[in-house]
């Protein structure tokens, strides 16, 4: 067995401390479990655990079950900045009164609408007009959620 360095040792140690009771033991294990014979004396020595810790550690080691178990979530829910929908309560109707001059639809179904307007241009007007600054993407955003689609050309066959 080759014993590690003294500052390999030293990170392991400062690891071996800002792990909960289970960790520490399976850690531990898996340490000594690499080094083999005379692993769990050593183990014990470096992280100033118990052998008997390391044993436990080994038989939890042993009958953990092939398949991950799904446990659920770790962290709790809602982190993350929110989106801007949420945060400007405004933008909706912010975002209609810039493009409703530059709306177009299809007569025969309501559901068809479009604006002349390119993303930068809409950004840009919403920071002019209603001093708001939000990126391209919440414009793409707000472009579906109000049934806004994009107008193509369409060639005929002859």
């Amino acid at each position: 067995m080759m014993p590690y360095s003294e500052s390999t040792e030293q990170i392991m140690r400062q690891y071996f401390n800002t792990l909960s009771e289970k960790d520490k033991r399976r850690y531990a294990a898996v340490e000594a479990h690499k080094l083999g014979e005379g692993g769990i004396s050593y183990m014990a020595r470096v992280l100033g655990c118990a052998r008997n810790t390391i044993y436990q550690g080994l038989s939890e080691l042993a009958e953990l079950p092939e398949q991950r178990v799904a446990e659920g979530r770790i962290r709790r829910g809602g982190g993350g900045r929110k989106v801007s929908e949420q945060t400007i309560p405004q933008l909706d109707a912010a975002f209609l009164d810039v493009i409703k001059d530059h709306t177009a639809g299809d007569p025969m179904d309501e559901q068809v609408r479009w604006t002349n307007l390119s993303r930068t241009e809409i950004k840009q007007r919403l920071a002019q007009q209603h001093q708001i600054q939000v990126s391209e993407t919440v414009i793409k955003r707000l472009l579906r959620k109000h049934n806004f689609h994009r107008r193509k050309a369409q060639k005929n066959e002859q």
